[in-house]
């Protein structure tokens, strides 16, 4: 996959499985529709580092495990910065009894589906993420 990228910022982070991850995501936005990646970037985070990011550019005054930002320029084409905090990864692994692999991995498609035009704002909006969200969950090879 081109164009993928990780960062970690404020917080000692190694993803694992980073070839697997870029294959999985990769065929998501293939199953979406989307020809290609055009620049995607992860940065794993620490609460205060998104928070900050959250409050700069949203006015948002609260943690949150992700931020998305689109950067696409062609419809066909998906590019964006995905900002996550490992610290609410970590959190809602133990708050809903999942693994930290398997909580990360959802919040990773989370805002891949995010940059295919998926949202989470309503009732309904919500339901489909997460019923997207359980079925390339599901896809996984890894």
């Amino acid at each position: 996959m081109k164009g993928y990228s990780i960062f970690s910022e404020d917080i000692d982070f190694t993803v694992k499985d980073k070839q697997k991850i870029r294959t999985w995501i990769a065929e998501t936005i293939k199953a979406e529709g989307f020809k290609r990646v055009g620049e995607l970037s992860f940065v794993f985070c620490s609460d205060a580092y998104l928070l900050e990011i959250n409050k700069q550019y949203l006015n948002h005054d609260t943690f949150t495990d992700i931020v998305t930002f689109d950067s696409s320029e062609d419809e066909d084409v998906i590019a964006g910065d995905i900002f996550i905090s490992v610290e609410r990864i970590r959190e809602n692994a133990s708050k809903f009894s999942v693994s930290e692999k398997d909580e990360l991995n959802r919040v990773i498609i989370h805002g891949v589906l995010h940059l295919c035009g998926y949202y989470d704002k309503k009732k309904e909006d919500k339901a489909l993420m997460t019923e997207k969200e359980d079925y390339y969950l599901s896809t996984r090879a890894f």
